[in-house]
């Protein structure tokens, strides 16, 4: 009777524990420092947009373990702090900033819908009658 309780104790204690195994996995990696990128201020800069005067790191493990509720609390905007988390994450696949940063998307200069307005004054179409 205690062996066949022991084997059944002993069946839910591993599957409970690798539950727990699953968080290890989402943790994210620190990727070593490359050529011309070797301090936190030089990674913000290099992906643009202001970055660097926006938020500051002392250390590049720090820059690393960041993630959007430290951004929040550090009173950035959401469209920031959405490209530095993607810009963090295309260099820890090992992508150069060069070739993935970009700019902001400039603000439309004509709001409307379409073909009713066109370079900020509204078509009105020719009725037969």
């Amino acid at each position: 009777m205690s062996f066949s309780l022991g084997a059944r104790f002993r069946s839910f204690l591993p599957s409970f524990s690798r539950s727990f195994n699953i968080y290890k996995d989402l943790r994210k990696s620190i990727p070593p420092q490359r050529d011309s990128i070797s301090t936190p201020e030089a990674f913000l800069k290099a992906i643009g947009r202001a970055s660097e005067t926006k938020v500051t790191y002392e250390k590049w493990g720090d820059l690393w373990k960041v993630d959007g509720a430290a951004l929040k609390k550090a009173g950035l905007p959401v469209r920031d702090r959405r490209y530095i988390l993607w810009a963090m994450e295309k260099y820890r696949q090992g992508l150069d900033p060069a070739d993935f940063s970009h700019e902001r998307k400039p603000k439309k200069k004509i709001r409307g819908w379409g073909p009713a307005v066109q370079n900020g004054k509204r078509i009105r179409s020719r009725r037969h009658t």
